[in-house]
């Protein structure tokens, strides 16, 4: 049985993830800033969580310290906050920017700030964090996005060069477009999902369950060659172009 700590528990990956990971019996502390959503999970799966926005690195550490103090040795840990802005940089402005990159791109230097140190402690682990298909290519209106994705991806691959020799992995996961609540706004409107199931060459918007699947495939012991890697969960999106259907 081995423990982790999940940020964005709640969200539509994270609580498909969590429930994956509880099902092979493993523990997870649960964080993320949607308290009532939050309780809802952890009393589906018996599980602990703390109300924690990622961008906050001192409550962070101290949800992180609490977590490990309670529950023991953490095994690994991922970050799924963040947020998307599809907008042209004319007219995005600086606070929106700001926010973006504070919600994808500190949080995700803020849990290897916490984490990495105690897994290095503890012998090893895994961190695994969220990039983006759209980071990898140009994609029309994801400016800022693909900006903080893309500096997830760099700094996960510096991070896993300076804790490989504790034994920490450090991988990122770029997805295409995946049906959750935050992308709501393009795939529930039909001529937009139909416009983005056209982009993913296997011709169909991502699940939750096609990046969790991957995020718990990295986080196990099983995997402890794989370091420094950002690799595509997207229906081709990033790297083929299909005949038109």
């Amino acid at each position: 049985m081995a423990f982790y700590l999940i940020v964005g528990a709640a969200g539509g990956i994270g609580s498909c993830l969590c429930r994956r990971l509880v099902a092979d019996d493993h523990r997870v502390m649960m964080l993320g800033r949607d308290e009532s959503k939050l309780a809802a999970l952890a009393d589906e799966l018996k599980q602990p969580f703390a109300v924690c926005d990622a961008s906050d690195w001192d409550r962070l550490a101290e949800v992180t310290d609490q977590a490990i103090e309670e529950f023991g040795t953490l095994d690994g840990a991922v970050n799924l906050a963040g947020s998307i802005l599809l907008k042209p940089a004319h007219l995005t402005s600086k606070s929106d920017l700001q926010n973006v990159i504070e919600q994808n791109l500190v949080t995700a230097f803020g849990l290897i700030r916490s984490v990495a140190p105690k897994l290095k402690k503890a012998g090893g682990g895994s961190i695994v964090l969220m990039s983006s298909g759209g980071a990898a290519i140009g994609l029309t209106s994801h400016e800022a996005i693909a900006a903080a994705k893309a500096g997830v991806a760099a700094m996960a691959r510096a991070a896993a060069a300076t804790y490989a020799a504790g034994g920490v992995r450090i991988n990122t996961v770029a997805p295409g477009l995946v049906k959750t609540e935050l992308t709501g706004r393009v795939w529930q409107n039909e001529r937009s999902a139909e416009a983005s199931r056209a982009m993913h060459p296997l011709g169909r918007l991502g699940e939750p369950a096609d990046i969790a699947s991957l995020i718990a495939w990295l986080l196990s012991p099983e995997q402890t060659w794989i370091t420094g890697q950002d690799i595509a969960v997207d229906g081709g999106l990033s790297s083929i172009k299909s005949a038109t259907r």
